[in-house]
């Protein structure tokens, strides 16, 4: 891998019709101005993650930092992405949290990563197309939008802490997605937070104590595992949706360069998120996927360049040296927090449904038709099932029984179909 870059054009502008390819770049200021635009794109998303957990901030943002430049070094600098905090950890957390530790849930997040890490090295030895027959869109679609969909009673929870500040929260972030455009629209989760936060500290809500006594520089709020196989039946479905994540993202970043080579990567692209999932649950952060949000940032300025990621990444490790920043983040009150989440888990709930419209899935045939009904209700009942191995009881949470449910209906009733002719 070479970590060098050939400088496009006059490393100035962008020509109509062309594209700044991964392996090249634009001129060093205009590529730290790109990489900060990354980092705003990113930022929103990755620091919600541990507020709604509770886990350190600035250990899930040196993570996904260093995450990144992981999978930028594995994938040859080829396949241009930032590695943020993925929301689907965020209910098999809270449920691992609520019944034991920070530790029992990082342990959790670190199989995760090496069930990933295995999928990844699978796909590098065979090709990918074995994950188009395991999971095809009406599988997909059904699993990331239950588990938008299995976290609403979380948000209306927060929701109910402080109405007023959720709903000035919710409205500011509807209102800025259709009355701004381009960037700031794309942001509108990020600025809602803003507005709902102003609103909280001037209605005395917000306790600034801590970031008062806070330092300026300082390590990390790492923190290790604990083994705790009770909490995998939660966790290891979330590989499904992480295997669709990056399988998608390198597919949309091929066709917007045209570049078919960089489908060849998927491999490497699985194999180095599932390392840096790992990572993470070993030292305190939170699971990574690779972000929608940014490939948004390229596509708008044509620049796919890998360069401008490297800018990002080491700001984000940068941020996560300041304890006084971690403090900031987690004043946030619960009510914020309530009016964001309405708007974005039910945001990952329309992805899912999007995935469907995307690939004109047949909601007509009875196999579609009931691989999602029966995942759906599933998921968003969140059916709980407790089994007793020895004398640990292993509780298997409604997003992990909706993911399975959706892969068993869906291949038992082709089957059906198939046998039936």
């Amino acid at each position: 891998m070479s970590l060098g870059w050939d400088l496009h054009g006059d490393g100035k502008t962008v020509a109509d019709g062309a594209v700044v390819r991964p392996t090249e770049r634009l001129s060093w200021p205009r590529t730290i101005g790109l990489g900060a635009q990354h980092v705003v794109a990113m930022f929103g998303a990755t620091f919600l993650v541990p507020i709604i957990t509770g886990f350190p901030p600035t250990a899930t943002l040196f993570f996904s930092g260093v995450g990144t430049m992981l999978f930028l070094v594995i994938t040859g600098n080829r396949v241009p992405s930032y590695l943020g905090s993925s929301f689907a950890f965020i209910a098999p957390i809270t449920a691992a949290t609520a019944a034991g530790t920070t530790g029992s849930a990082l342990f959790g997040i670190l199989a995760t990563g090496l069930l990933l890490a295995l999928v990844g090295g699978v796909v590098l030895l065979t090709g990918a197309g074995w994950i188009d027959a395991l999971m095809p869109p009406v599988v997909t679609g059904s699993i990331v939008a239950l588990i938008g969909l299995n976290l609403a009673g979380a948000a209306t929870t927060n929701v109910e802490v402080s109405p007023w500040v959720a709903l000035v929260t919710l409205a500011a972030v509807l209102l800025i997605a259709v009355g701004l455009k381009g960037m700031a629209a794309r942001l509108s989760v990020l600025l809602g937070v803003v507005v709902g936060y102003v609103v909280a500290a001037v209605a005395g809500v917000v306790d600034f104590a801590p970031v008062r006594d806070a330092a300026w520089l300082g390590v990390p709020d790492f923190a290790t595992p604990t083994v705790s196989w009770t909490v995998l039946p939660a966790f290891l479905p979330v590989v499904l949706v992480l295997v669709a994540e990056n399988v998608g993202h390198v597919r949309t970043v091929a066709h917007l360069t045209g570049d078919e080579e960089v489908n060849a990567r998927t491999g490497r692209a699985l194999l180095a998120d599932g390392i840096a999932t790992t990572l993470a649950g070993a030292g305190g952060g939170s699971g990574t996927t690779t972000y929608g949000e940014n490939i948004g940032v390229m596509a708008a300025t044509r620049v796919y360049s890998t360069a401008a990621y490297w800018v990002a990444a080491i700001v984000a490790v940068l941020l996560s040296l300041s304890p006084k920043f971690g403090a900031l983040v987690n004043t946030i009150p619960a009510g914020v927090l309530g009016g964001v989440t309405v708007a974005l888990y039910g945001l990952i709930g329309v992805v899912g449904i999007k995935i469907w419209v995307d690939n004109r899935v047949d909601l007509n045939r009875p196999v579609n038709q009931f691989t999602a009904a029966v995942a759906l209700v599933i998921g968003i009942g969140d059916l709980t099932l407790d089994l007793a191995p020895g004398s640990d009881v292993v509780t298997v949470t409604g997003i992990a029984l909706g993911s399975v449910a959706a892969l068993v209906v869906y291949h038992g009733m082709s089957a059906v179909e198939r046998l039936r002719g």
